[in-house]
């Protein structure tokens, strides 16, 4: 019996490249939705799939009778921003019975969604928020640590994209959000406050050179203190791989902080625009650095440091890795526990260093 998976924005940027990922998996039946039933049919048709793929008509703010029509069994919301973004997707899949996953990397959405949590009990189904690279890959590498690193002390670690107008504009008003807004860190072991695409610093990628960086905000800022227990540093940057795009959002970010710009995001369509001229001055490669310092059992400091290069403009593929396995895992017979609640501990980075392999995606350590 095949698994039925809905991707809500399956026509679209990623929700395209997830659909497919999973197109070719016997045990899988995809229904690729979206607000326009023709571009979900005309995108399905197109589809080279093990089984015939579905279309079906749903909006993010419902009817939930809507989402019920397609009958899911695991319904994947590919439709960003989630910056302000209901559950309403979440609620709709667990009325209906359905698992729930996405690639949510707002701050908000991800710890929030654990008010779900007991209506996704009592409906036997499994709600998991931030299937993205924060924080689930990043939760992954600490994870790894942690078996060696016994008290994890601080955390450092930072995305470079390629070009950005690559990215579409729910991308780009994601990382737009918090430019020039205050969110809290933890320094010293007190969450500290600080502000968006600020602290500007430059650190070295292998074989691709130094690049800039701004700090950034996460769920993991939130999750991450109690995940391990002795942190006490725990910081998130980003950076655009283009110096004039960086330097131009660090300009638009100050502006948005003292007030002669409103929250940065409501323009993010007409930067996508404007940032598709630099595109000859990118390469297509992305960046990720991590640094990870704490004791072993026996008290000596450990530092390990990780790097992962993604070149030919495979970087974009990377958050899409854990809705991805997900759904190849409930199909092949996992379950998961019930409950709504962040994505941490579902993917182990052995897994995301297995998919790495069927893309110019180079994973380092040291």
């Amino acid at each position: 019996m095949t698994c039925r998976v809905a991707i809500i924005g399956g026509y679209g940027n990623f929700g395209a490249h997830v659909a497919r990922s999973l197109a070719g998996d016997p045990a899988i039946q995809l229904i690729i939705a979206g607000r326009s039933l023709a571009k979900a049919e005309a995108f399905a048709r197109a589809l080279s799939v093990a089984n015939p793929a579905e279309a079906g008509a749903y909006d993010l703010t419902g009817p939930p009778e809507a989402l019920a029509a397609l009958r899911p069994d695991l319904v994947i919301n590919m439709v960003g921003p989630y910056n302000g973004q209901s559950y309403a997707v979440a609620e709709a899949a667990i009325a209906c019975g359905a698992h729930y996953c996405d690639i949510a990397d707002a701050r908000e959405f991800v710890t929030g969604i654990g008010v779900l949590d007991d209506a996704a009990k009592r409906a036997g189904v499994a709600v998991l928020a931030g299937a993205s690279s924060v924080p689930a890959l990043t939760a992954a590498y600490c994870d790894e640590a942690a078996k060696t690193i016994r008290t994890i002390r601080a955390v450092e670690y930072g995305i470079s994209g390629a070009e950005q107008s690559n990215a579409g504009a729910g991308t780009v008003a994601a990382v737009l959000s918090f430019v020039g807004q205050r969110f809290t860190t933890l320094q010293g072991g007190r969450m500290t406050p600080v502000t968006g695409w600020s602290e500007l610093r430059r650190v070295d990628l292998p074989s691709v050179g130094q690049r800039w960086f701004g700090r950034a905000n996460a769920p993991d800022l939130d999750l991450f203190a109690a995940r391990y227990s002795g942190l006490q540093d725990h910081s998130f940057w980003a950076g655009h791989a283009i110096a004039p795009l960086h330097f131009g959002t660090v300009l638009m970010g100050w502006l948005a902080r003292i007030g002669l710009l409103p929250r940065l995001d409501r323009f993010a369509p007409h930067l996508v625009r404007i940032a598709s001229l630099f595109d000859w001055l990118g390469t297509g490669t992305s960046g990720f650095f991590m640094t990870i310092t704490g004791e072993g059992a026996d008290g000596v400091p450990l530092t390990r440091r990780h790097w992962i290069i993604a070149r030919s403009g495979h970087g974009p593929f990377i958050p899409c890795l854990p809705v991805i396995l997900i759904a190849r895992h409930m199909a092949a017979g996992r379950r998961y526990e019930p409950g709504a609640r962040p994505c941490l501990g579902i993917i182990s980075l052995a897994e995301y260093r297995a998919e790495f392999a069927h893309f110019d995606i180079e994973a380092t350590d040291a």
